[in-house]
């Protein structure tokens, strides 16, 4: 099997534990790899993953090797795997809405330092580099920049992953854009292998297929890394809360059950520098059963957060790539719901994993929407 080509926009915390990750994996044979949720994607493991391109804004980055620029600040990401490849040089990306003047002005071991380097021309970029797909990696609220690199992946030619709530792959004008010039994409904003959401879903799951009544759902979310710190910025908040929101609310809308008013709330609660990559998230879930009987549930689940992505970044891609090669075109509809918040058609949890599964083995089923 050839190579897998990734290129990076986001040199933080979440890149971080993905580069880490393709180094710890990359002499992983099993056919069950610990910690990895597929070891075969249609052919392809972990260690056909290669980054050949990235871009990012910070001073700090810019420049210097990718096996360097993941280790400084302000990513605080756990190193689990210091010694990595030097890999491509970060070159210097475009700003945009990328970069809030909020996170400027926080202290440099929590925010950011703008570069005075003069941008790279994207497409060529991607061009040069023969990358199969662009991962987007921006913060939170960077709208206008998300647009430019989906955009820029589809003039040269690149599949798109988009990891973040700005929505691509769900936006149906964008995804026309995408099937226009016979590309797949996968989004909007990237679960975690068992993160918040993921777990609000399956309780969810539990309690409709169990018979009950869902009054109340909570989910609150506390961090110490440079994403909790930049959605501290209320007006770059917005897409996130309603994505993680979507992955609740769309359990009740496959089933027809109505939302009650204020019966749901899932987003980041508030930024804890001292927590830095580790992500504490608080649950309850008040419920009614037989006779009308409360029932109330209560979790606490503490993940490294970046490392928690990577895992089921590492399996996006692999689906991508298939995609790329059977000519399936525009948003994947299963890899979405599966791998994404805010997917274009939300599922359930078991009928995502059965269309993943599929093109696991390369075989298409009725939910891929387009074919070159």
């Amino acid at each position: 099997m050839s190579k897998i080509k990734i290129a990076i926009v986001g040199v933080g915390n979440c890149f971080s534990s993905l580069y880490q990750g393709l180094e710890y994996y990359k002499n992983s044979d099993e056919d069950n790899i610990p910690g990895v949720m597929w070891a075969n994607i249609g052919g392809y493991r972990p260690s056909d993953i290669e980054v050949v391109a990235a871009y990012d804004v910070d001073v700090r980055k810019v420049g210097k090797p990718v096996g360097e620029a993941i280790f400084q600040l302000p990513n605080c990401a756990r190193v689990f795997q210091a010694k990595v490849p030097k890999g491509p040089t970060v070159q210097m990306g475009h700003v945009l809405d990328g970069l809030s003047t909020y996170m400027q002005e926080q202290p440099k071991e929590l925010g950011f330092r703008l570069s005075k380097a003069k941008p790279v021309d994207i497409v060529k970029s991607l061009e040069e580099s023969k990358a199969d797909i662009i991962i987007n990696y921006l913060p939170v609220g960077s709208q206008q920049a998300t647009e430019f690199y989906a955009q820029a992946a589809i003039d040269a030619g690149v599949a798109f992953l988009n990891c973040i709530p700005v929505f691509i792959a769900s936006n149906p004008k964008w995804e026309q854009k995408f099937i226009d010039a016979k590309l797949p994409i996968i989004g909007d904003d990237m679960r975690s292998q068992l993160g918040a959401s993921v777990l609000s879903q399956v309780l969810q799951e539990l309690a409709f297929d169990r018979g009950l009544d869902v009054d109340f759902h909570q989910q609150l979310n506390i961090g110490g890394n440079t994403d909790f710190n930049n959605m501290m910025v209320q007006s770059r908040l917005a897409s996130k809360k309603k994505s993680k929101e979507n992955v609740i609310r769309a359990q009740n809308d496959i089933r027809g059950i109505p939302v009650k008013e204020h019966s749901l709330f899932a987003g980041p609660s508030t930024y804890l520098p001292y927590l830095k990559d580790n992500k504490v998230a608080y649950f309850n879930l008040r419920l009614r059963g037989f006779g009308n009987a409360p029932i109330d549930i209560d979790v606490k689940l503490s993940v490294q957060d970046s490392e928690n992505s990577a895992g089921v970044v590492i399996d996006a891609i692999r689906y991508l790539k298939v995609a790329k090669e059977l000519g399936v075109v525009g948003a994947l509809r299963g890899p979405s719901a599966w791998t994404q918040k805010t997917p274009p058609q939300q599922m359930m949890y078991a009928d995502a994993k059965k269309e993943c599964e599929a093109l696991a083995n390369r075989k298409l089923t009725n939910s891929v929407k387009n074919i070159t």
